[in-house]
């Protein structure tokens, strides 16, 4: 039993983030296309430490979680306010687009969010957050 409590400390001192904002994605990021066509309205995507992921649609705030391994992506189903805007149609393309992203890619101040199915989506870092 004395050598079962060290072990365990070792076990959870190796558990470490090992999702996208451990890699790098960790911040603010925003929309700038989805399926390489521009995103006109603004939508942002914050990864937070322990998978939190939030930000901003073009009509309502979101939240979700993420804990797949990078580069895997997978967010748990999203929690946003309610409010009503001119860019609903662009809203739902982005929660609709987002949820559906598997893979992860950053190359410096770009992050590309993607699919099996050739969706995609690219992100390009907030600077001062």
């Amino acid at each position: 039993m004395k050598h079962l409590i060290p072990a365990l400390l070792l076990l959870a001192a190796c558990q470490s983030d090992e999702t996208l904002a451990a890699y790098g994605g960790e911040g603010t990021w925003q929309l700038q296309s989805i399926n390489d066509q521009p995103f006109t309205a603004t939508a942002t995507l914050t990864l937070g430490t322990e998978g939190q992921v939030s930000g901003k649609a073009p009509c309502n705030s979101y939240g979700a979680s993420q804990t797949a391994p990078y580069p895997w992506f997978q967010l748990s189903p999203i929690r946003a306010t309610k409010r009503a805007c001119a860019d609903l149609a662009a809203e739902h393309l982005f929660f609709k687009t987002l949820s559906s992203m598997t893979l992860s890619e950053i190359s410096g101040p770009v992050l590309i969010l993607s699919n099996d199915q050739g969706a995609l989506m690219q992100f390009t870092a907030l600077r001062g957050d």
